[in-house]
């Protein structure tokens, strides 16, 4: 383990989804959000794009770091449907799944190359840590969940 700079706060993350996970009945992973998701289906979009970028990071570390543009906000909307068309417990544990994923490789993967990813591949966010933040902020949210639940 190479204990990256991302450490402590993709740890600190997943562990606060793991302990959402433990937490969460089926009507909360039902439960609407804003602009036609749902608690389970943001958890799915957060499974993709942690899988995206462990997708990435093991091309790279094959073949080199290249070019990935994205439009996030097309992919985001292009993929609701089919993050609300996975079971909602599914979804729960596809991200669990994925967010691990993505930590452990980040974790195994030599610090040359992550100071390399920071620069030249500037689409793949090491700290996955900010994402699940600001999306189990928002779920806590639409749950009536208490904040400080879920703070560091």
């Amino acid at each position: 383990m190479t204990n990256s700079p991302y450490h402590q706060d993709n740890a600190a993350m997943l562990e606060r989804l793991r302990e959402f996970a433990a937490r969460a009945t089926q009507a909360d992973l039902c439960q609407p959000m804003p602009a036609g998701w749902t608690v389970s289906a943001v958890l799915a979009h957060l499974a993709f794009w942690d899988t995206r970028a462990s997708t990435l990071m093991r091309q790279w570390q094959a073949e080199g770091i290249t070019p990935s543009p994205i439009d996030v906000d097309v992919i985001n909307e292009v993929t609701r449907p089919l993050c609300l068309a996975i079971e909602p417990r599914a979804a729960l544990e596809l991200m669990l799944r994925c967010a691990a994923e993505v930590d452990a490789l980040i974790e195994a993967s030599d610090p040359a190359f992550l100071r390399q990813m920071e620069t030249d591949g500037q689409t793949v966010h090491l700290n996955r840590g900010q994402h699940r933040r600001t999306h189990l902020t928002e779920i806590y949210q639409a749950l009536g969940w208490a904040p400080d639940a879920q703070q560091e």
